[in-house]
């Protein structure tokens, strides 16, 4: 992947599912694209090259015989879909990712370094008045306590 996921961008959904995909995210994004449903309140967005190895991390999984690893595998599999930028810069996204993730109309994208994320506009703005500075340096110092520096 070339260069990082940064900054909030603020988007709608047209009356035909479509997104406009915010110029510099498109940048590292490409013309084709992962989207999927997370563990979280948002969607994931992935390049396909990490993509391909994020299911390669899943492809080795035990999952014969391994239920928590056939959830895994089958959640995956089923909930995160490809999806192809227009000539204007737009994906259509999928009805059953805007189910998922909320999404009628207002949509947020948002930088996570690794990765962008795709929120509701409604669901993004409740988890950042939630999230205070606090938090996040209560979570750098339990991160440093378990060896984790950054």
């Amino acid at each position: 992947m070339e260069g990082n996921f940064n900054g909030i961008y603020r988007h709608h959904l047209d009356a035909k599912g479509r997104l406009s995909v915010p110029a510099k995210f498109r940048e590292i994004l490409g013309s084709r694209f992962m989207i999927g449903i997370g563990t979280g309140d948002c969607l994931l967005i992935y390049t396909m090259e990490d993509w391909k190895n994020f299911e390669q991390k899943l492809r080795s999984l035990p999952a014969t015989f391994n239920e928590d690893a056939e959830e895994i595998l089958r959640w995956y599999g089923m909930n995160t879909l490809e999806v192809e930028v227009d000539a204007q810069g737009r994906i259509i996204l999928p009805q059953q990712l805007r189910e998922a993730g909320g999404i009628t109309k207002n949509v947020v994208f948002a930088g996570r370094i690794d990765r962008a994320e795709l929120w509701s506009e409604e669901a993004f703005d409740e988890h950042m008045r939630k999230v205070t500075k606090k938090d996040i340096r209560e979570a750098a110092a339990r991160l440093y306590a378990n060896g984790i520096q950054f």
